[in-house]
C-alpha cells in the first residue's frame, strides 16, 4: 500500500507539472505555442508516470483482489457506491497495461541489435509504448486511491466472515450512464 500511494502522489505531481507547463506555454485557446516542446513535455510526463507505476505494477493484480474481497465482506453500510466500479476501471486498465508491456517486449525483441536505450528506435518505441498507456497509467491515478479507501474501511470496520458474504454484493453494476472520465483529470 506504501508502494501505491507513492505512485499516487508522484502520478499527481508529474501531472500537475505538465498541466502547469502547458498552461503557460499555450495560447488564450489552450494550443501550445511551441507543438515539439509540448511533445517532449508530454513524452516526459507518459515516461515519468510508466516509471512511478512500474513500482506497483508487479503486485497491482493482488491489490485488486485483495480489494475485491475486502469489498465483499465489508458491511454495506460501509461500502461507498464508487467502489466496485473503480475496480473495474483498474482492473480494465491493469488488463491493458500488460497487454502494452508484452507489445513492447515483442517489439523491442524485433528491433535490430544496434538499437539500444538512447537510439531513436528504441526510444521512439518505448515512448509509444508509454503514450499508449498514458490513459490507462491516468486511470489507475484517479482511481487507485479507492483501494487506499477499502483497505482503511477493512481495517476500521469488522469484515463478514465469508461464509456468509451474500453473493449480491459482489455483483459488478454496469458503468454509469455518464462515467466520471480519466480525461477530466488532464
Amino acid at each position: 500500500m506504501h508502494q501505491l500511494a507513492a505512485f499516487l502522489r508522484e502520478s499527481e505531481q508529474i501531472l500537475a507539472d505538465f498541466d502547469a507547463w502547458r498552461e503557460e506555454h499555450s495560447d488564450l485557446d489552450g494550443w501550445p505555442l511551441d507543438d515539439d516542446e509540448h511533445s517532449r513535455r508530454a513524452v516526459k510526463r507518459d515516461a515519468d508516470t510508466w516509471r512511478s507505476f512500474n513500482r506497483v505494477r508487479s503486485f497491482a493484480k493482488e491489490l485488486l483482489a485483495t480489494a475485491e474481497v475486502q469489498v465483499q465482506q465489508l458491511n454495506p453500510a460501509h461500502l461507498q457506491s464508487r467502489w466496485p466500479w473503480q475496480l473495474g476501471v483498474l482492473d480494465d486498465a491493469l488488463k491493458q497495461l500488460g497487454t502494452l508491456q508484452q507489445q513492447w517486449l515483442e517489439a523491442r525483441d524485433a528491433l535490430p541489435p544496434s538499437a539500444r536505450p538512447g537510439s531513436f528506435a528504441y526510444d521512439d518505441a518505448l515512448a509509444e509504448r508509454n503514450e499508449e498507456a498514458w490513459s490507462y497509467l491516468d486511470d489507475w491515478a484517479s482511481h487507485g486511491k479507492a483501494l487506499l479507501e477499502i483497505q482503511a474501511a477493512a481495517q476500521d470496520h469488522p469484515l463478514r466472515p465469508p461464509a456468509l458474504t451474500s453473493a449480491t454484493t459482489h455483483v459488478r453494476p454496469a458503468a454509469p450512464a455518464v462515467a466520471p472520465s480519466a480525461s477530466a483529470r488532464r
